[in-house]
């Protein structure tokens, strides 16, 4: 094969990525997550449960958790996605490995996705398993993330994005838009810790809390990240106190990441590179849109389909900040 299908197929696993974070946030979000309580089927089958003899065994396997066929099929529909991007995945290293005596052809990068697959495979199991435990799931979405950064950092080391003209004026960009991405991963972080919490709408108001400035709060048990294993967490175990805590740090971390990648922003347009130029709009224009989906989040009371765009747009912004580190550092080794 020509490297041009290990480009192609690069930027396709890219593109199923962003729709398996997507289908991810969903089944999160939509309480499916335990939709099926057994991995990698679903009560023991490899679809969902149709027959009546089939969900009367399924019932009787899982009595504490009775068939509901709709949030069954949100989770298998993400685990067949995930499925399929796994095998692409590891369709992508085998072609790096069988073409990696051509100049230019990555090999690390790739085999590295391929461990990263397979451990995400094993925190989706283990977020079934058990039961939603919220430092699993927080570290199944940082992974997923993870798995679309380097898949993104892949496609445009091949596609050679950059060059001498952006470098001149990039050098001294190098740690700020670093120091910007590990800002958003933190922020990232944040944002699935409250959700795995169920602390969304621990504050249902904006700007303040509660009708408070700074209600009571409770930092060590809001931020407990491991509580034993036989505990259900679906719906939430922490008290109030602690799902404001969580709100509010998440919501200061917004106004650290907002202060910070604005000024970035302001650094990137005033830069003589067109590319980066568009790249300093294109995260400005992002992080406004983040922006407003939180604080659409809080105001209308969560809806699903602005609580979706929320994580598709961090995963977006999280890719905007990954060009920018791509177009100062052109000459990464991958």
């Amino acid at each position: 094969m020509h490297s041009k299908w290990f480009y192609r197929l690069t930027w396709a696993a890219l593109a199923l990525t962003f729709i398996v974070v997507l289908l991810g946030a969903y089944v999160r979000l939509s309480d499916a997550g335990l939709g099926c309580p057994d991995w990698p089927g679903c009560y023991g089958h490899l679809d969902v449960p149709s027959e009546a003899h089939q969900i009367v065994k399924a019932n009787e396997a899982y009595p504490d958790r009775p068939l509901e066929a709709h949030k069954a099929w949100k989770e298998m529909v993400h685990r067949y996605f995930a499925g399929t991007l796994g095998l692409l995945v590891l369709g992508i290293a085998v072609l790096a490995w069988r073409n990696r005596h051509q100049p230019g052809q990555p090999v690390v990068l790739p085999s590295l996705l391929v461990g990263l697959v397979i451990f995400q495979a094993l925190l989706g199991m283990w977020t079934v398993t058990w039961q939603l435990k919220p430092v699993v799931v927080m570290g199944h979405l940082l992974g997923g993330l993870a798995t679309l950064s380097l898949l993104a950092w892949l496609a445009l080391r091949q596609g050679r994005y950059g060059g001498d003209k952006v470098i001149a004026h990039a050098r001294s960009l190098r740690v700020y838009a670093a120091l910007g991405l590990v800002l958003l991963v933190g922020q990232i972080a944040l944002g699935g810790w409250t959700s795995a919490n169920y602390a969304a709408l621990a504050c249902p108001d904006f700007p303040a809390c509660q009708a408070q400035w700074w209600p009571p709060t409770d930092f060590r048990e809001a931020f407990t990240l491991w509580r034993g294993l036989g505990i259900s967490y679906e719906g939430g175990v922490l008290s109030n106190d602690a799902r404001v805590t969580i709100h509010l740090v998440h919501r200061l971390g917004a106004v650290v990441v907002l202060l910070y990648l604005g000024w970035l922003v302001w650094r990137l347009i005033v830069t003589e590179s067109r590319m980066l130029q568009r790249a300093g709009i294109a995260i400005g224009v992002l992080l406004a849109f983040q922006l407003s989906l939180g604080i659409a989040n809080v105001v209308m009371q969560l809806p699903l389909p602005v609580a979706v765009a929320h994580n598709g747009g961090a995963a977006l912004l999280l890719l905007a900040l990954v060009m920018l580190n791509h177009l100062v550092r052109p000459e990464t080794v991958t």
